[in-house]
């Protein structure tokens, strides 16, 4: 059977993937990881607004985050969390 505790803990990841600019940027990084600079560029947003969804995603673990020298990278968390966007997605495209 499924606690409370886990039921809340998946409204609240599914609270942080219901904004749209956070799932642009969860979607764009299903194909892998991506520098903060190569996300701004992808999502058309400002690199302060992507920063600050960047660090909520993270402190969500959604994302994981990976520095390498002075480029910061970001990637999906696990596999799980792919599988729900991903599901997601066909989920929508199925109906159309």
């Amino acid at each position: 059977m499924y606690n409370k505790d886990n039921i809340e803990h998946l409204s609240n990841m599914f609270d942080m993937l219901g904004d749209a600019n956070r799932l642009l940027i969860v979607v764009n990084l299903l194909e892998g990881k991506r520098s903060v600079s190569e996300i701004v560029n992808l999502v058309g947003m400002s690199q302060s607004a992507v920063s600050h969804q960047l660090r909520i995603l993270k402190d969500a673990n959604i994302l994981k985050r990976e520095k390498v020298g002075k480029a910061v990278f970001y990637s999906i968390a696990d596999n799980h969390v792919e599988t729900i966007v991903k599901n997601g997605l066909v989920h929508m495209q199925h109906g159309e």
